[in-house]
């Protein structure tokens, strides 16, 4: 089992509407038959403005063909693109992290 971290790190003034997009994104996400998406903002980090979301897959292949929509309908996928439109507006940048769940 992977553990994969989402960490945006936002422009000031931008957390509320990237934690919304992760929100509404996740609700649809788990329609979808994805893993549910817990997401959380900073109270002390790194960075000023952090968006962390987490979920867990079976593998990094799982991870690779929920990513690329393997499985999901063009509604459901259009969908999401739409939710997802125009975040890299509150964005400075970001990383993805794994980690492999050992017990």
């Amino acid at each position: 089992m992977l553990l994969i971290r989402e960490l945006m790190f936002c422009k000031p003034g931008k957390v509320k509407p990237l934690v919304e997009k992760f929100r509404a994104m996740n609700e649809l996400g788990v329609k979808m038959g994805m893993p549910p998406m817990k997401v959380m903002t900073d109270v002390s980090a790194e960075r000023y403005w952090t968006v962390v979301a987490e979920m867990e897959v079976e593998s990094l292949e799982a991870f690779e063909q929920m990513m690329r929509g393997n499985g999901q309908n063009e509604a459901d996928m259009q969908q999401m693109n739409e939710i997802m439109k125009g975040y890299h507006d509150l964005v400075e940048s970001g990383r993805r992290e794994i980690y492999k769940l050992e017990g």
